[in-house]
C-alpha cells in the first residue's frame, strides 16, 4: 500500500488549507487512517485520526475545533481540512494507515511522504 499526501503550501495565519492523502489500494474501509506532523527539531506528533468504520474521529487538543478529518471512499482519499491556521501549525504533515496501537501513537503500518505546511504570521 502506498500513500500519497498533497495539498501543503504557504498560507497566512487565519487561513485554510486542505490536505489530501490518496491510497494506492482500497483500504479506507479496512484501516484506521491518521495525520501526524513534525516541525523542525521536534518529534512527530499526532494530529487527527479516523476509524476504519468512519464513525469515530480523534483529534489532538491543539487542533480541535479547527481541523476536520474526513474520507471519500470512492477516491481512496482521506482529507484534513485545516481552518484558522496558526504559525505553530507549521510542519511537515504525514498521513498514515493501519494503526497498530492506538490512533494517537505513530505506530502505523503505512506512511505517506510529508507535505509541508507553512503558516506565516
Amino acid at each position: 500500500v502506498q500513500l500519497q499526501a498533497s495539498g501543503g503550501g504557504l498560507v497566512q495565519a487565519g487561513g485554510s488549507l486542505r490536505l489530501s492523502c490518496t491510497a494506492s489500494e482500497q483500504i479506507l474501509g479496512a484501516y484506521a487512517v491518521g495525520w501526524f506532523r513534525q516541525a523542525p527539531g521536534k518529534e512527530r506528533e499526532f494530529v487527527a485520526a479516523l476509524a476504519w468504520s468512519g464513525d469515530r474521529r480523534q483529534y489532538a487538543d491543539c487542533v480541535k475545533g479547527r481541523f476536520t478529518i474526513s474520507r471519500e471512499n470512492a477516491k481512496n482519499t482521506v482529507y484534513l481540512q485545516m481552518d484558522s491556521l496558526k504559525p505553530e501549525d507549521t510542519a511537515d504533515y504525514y498521513c498514515a494507515a493501519d494503526a497498530r496501537s492506538g490512533f494517537d501513537r505513530p505506530n502505523y503500518t503505512y506512511w505517506g511522504q510529508g507535505t509541508l505546511v507553512t503558516v506565516s504570521s
